[in-house]
């Protein structure tokens, strides 16, 4: 089913054109990923999908009745309202029972109003989506549900926002970068919550894990058209690299046939024929095709920065807390020349605290912290760069350095540096307040390598990053010879470009070998470890315990274990059904379809019955 057309649709602002003709459409059930430059449009275009910007050409039109969230960048909420009245200010009506229902709980002696609460959320089926609804606060760190908006900082205000849209329960959900300010822990459950979401989604985002894992359509803009790609990242960058070869040999006969044409032109024919005023037409057309260009840049660079000595930093059994909040403890480390790391940890554990001591920004609460004497610190942080008005672009990277020194006397000059990092010689005379956010996030990392650093201090580079600068971004670094400490939230980003880990956890900073993902399958043998032995533990004393006879659930939690024990009824009833006909012959098309299907039921019946047992273990006292 059709949700959204957009038809040759075009929108500019003054003399800049954004996109000019477009046409897709969004179906029921597609999982789409839009991948552009910084400033081709992305948000604007998002946007105009939500009716906040009009059509310069063309239209968009939509399904009737079509329910739909939208999650920008930068949300707009209440500033005076609490958590709390902010997700509930939605008007879904399991939403409403669950508040009412929330409210009667609180004044149990009102028997009256509780039944009433207890009869809508029956008749609102809102028992299932209370437990989405808990596990979405829980999952985003939302626990402080009567403080004000305008308390929570710029992560927390982005976390709400995206709790908000998915209580929603929308049809469609459109996200403008939704894993910006959140830890890898919540990525990863945002990760799982799409996949397995029954909504169509239609997202940007940097994080190519992601894109990986969800979409099964990938829209591109590039070189000012609209490419639609039928499968996930790994599909969308085989089927690009084949449409660039194919494009640049037609490109190439284009200027072979341009050559041909240019010395029939430069015998200055006459339009006095049909046919020779169609050639001087179709000349203009091919000079056109043959002067085409890619504006995609490698960075190849052999750079000749300040040599390390052999002392770069050095961390002496360093400490940090806040009166008695301690963030990290007796953490001793020696930075080595070359290395690459990354840091990880839950949002609130102190990574921005730890670089802040490794820079001496802030003195560590014991503990010592020793620079070499050869040691010059390129520092990108989060929060980017203050913008002043009337800078141009260049202007900005000059204030810093004009040029990069490289091996054999060569030199990297500013221009040189701003155009590997997409920005034309053109654009590097536009001003800096009218770059889109990206494209300043772009700008900042080109004053911090122009200094020539030998330490490169990074956190969270690719927030606001299109794929395409974050491209060439992991080309720089890879060729880069000096120090990395990179935080990060992007996976990919951080498999590609570090060799080992610091986790904050539990107040201890722990050094891992391996990128994340051999931090991930560490975790996963930990957690397979701990289950098998919690299993083992359980039955011990479930052969040494009597139970108690007498309930510890609640009334409502009774009826949830009841609701369980049909779901899980049904679930291996369907199972089963669905095993049965393997049996039979089958089409591979028909083998596929169902192996899905079951593969979903097993899913469905390992939650149902981790919840079901939760409440059993509660009810056992």
């Amino acid at each position: 089913m059709n949700y959204i057309s957009v038809e040759q649709v075009g929108k500019s602002f003054g003399n800049l054109e954004l996109f000019n003709n477009i046409s897709f459409g969004i179906n029921e059930g597609q999982k789409i990923g839009l991948i552009a430059k910084n400033g081709s449009g992305k948000t604007t275009l998002m946007n105009m999908l939500m009716g906040k910007e009009s059509c310069d050409e063309g239209k968009i039109v939509f399904k009737n009745g079509l329910n739909t969230a939208f999650l920008p960048q930068r949300p707009q909420l209440d500033d005076n309202a609490t958590v709390k009245e902010t997700i509930f200010a939605d008007d879904n009506p399991q939403l409403k029972a669950i508040r009412a229902y929330e409210k009667a709980m609180e004044n149990p002696e009102d028997a009256d109003a509780y039944q009433d609460a207890f009869d809508q959320m029956e008749a609102t089926n809102a028992w299932d989506f209370e437990t989405d609804y808990q596990q979405i606060l829980s999952k985003l760190q939302l626990h402080f549900l009567d403080q004000k908006v305008k308390h929570l900082s710029g992560g927390q205000q982005k976390r709400l926002a995206l709790a908000q849209v998915l209580l929603k329960n929308p049809d469609m959900l459109i996200v403008d970068e939704p894993t910006n300010h959140l830890d890898l822990d919540m990525i990863e459950w945002l990760e799982e919550y799409f996949s397995k979401a029954n909504l169509t989604l239609f997202m940007v985002t940097h994080d190519r894990y992601f894109l990986q894992r969800i979409c099964n359509t990938i829209l591109e803009f590039d070189q000012g058209e609209l490419h639609t790609y039928q499968g996930n990242y790994q599909y969308y960058l085989q089927k690009r690299e084949e449409r660039i070869a194919i494009e640049q040999k037609t490109t190439e006969k284009a200027q072979q046939l341009y050559k041909q044409e240019l010395k029939w032109m430069r015998k200055q024919p006459k339009a006095r024929t049909t046919k020779s005023k169609s050639r001087i037409e179709d000349f203009h057309a091919i000079k056109e095709r043959a002067s085409q260009r890619r504006d995609d840049h490698e960075i190849e660079l052999a750079i000749n920065m300040q040599r390390l000595g052999s002392k770069v930093i050095e961390l002496h059994n360093i400490s940090k807390q806040y009166d008695d909040e301690v963030l990290f403890r007796d953490f001793d480390y020696k930075f080595l020349k070359g290395e690459r790391v990354g840091v990880i940890g839950k949002n609130g554990t102190g990574k921005s605290t730890l670089i802040k001591t490794i820079t001496k920004e802030i003195p560590p609460t014991h503990g010592k912290v020793v620079h070499g004497e050869t040691l010059s610190i390129g520092h990108y942080r989060q929060y980017g760069m203050e913008i002043k008005q009337g800078q141009k672009v260049i202007e900005v990277v000059r204030e810093f350095g004009d040029f990069i020194p490289l091996e054999k006397g060569r030199e990297l000059s500013a221009q040189q540096l701003l155009e590997r990092f997409l920005f034309s010689r053109k654009r590097q005379y536009d001003y800096v307040e009218k770059l889109s956010g990206g494209e300043q996030k772009r700008l900042y990392l080109c004053t911090v390598l122009v200094q020539n650093p030998n330490f490169l201090i990074l956190d969270e580079p690719t927030n606001d990053l299109d794929i395409i600068t974050l491209n060439v971004l992991e080309s720089f670094l890879m060729d880069f010879p000096g120090c990395v400490l990179l935080v990060s939230h992007d996976r990919y980003f951080m498999d590609k470009i570090v060799d080992h880990l610091f986790v904050l956890d539990e107040k201890e900073i722990k050094d891992y070998p391996g990128n994340y993902n051999d931090y991930l399958s560490y975790k996963d043998a930990l957690k397979k470890q701990k289950s098998s032995e919690y299993k083992a533990d359980k039955k011990t004393r479930q052969n040494n315990t009597v139970p108690s006879k007498e309930s510890a659930l609640s009334y409502a939690e009774k009826q949830q274990m009841k609701k369980l024990e049909k779901k899980i009824a049904e679930l291996e009833k369907q199972k089963e059904a669905i095993e049965a006909d393997f049996l039979k012959d089958m089409e591979a098309e028909e083998i596929e379809e169902k192996s899905v299907k079951l593969g979903d039921i097993k899913s469905q019946l390992d939650q149902t019955t981790e919840e079901w047992m939760e409440l059993a273990e509660k009810a056992e006292g």
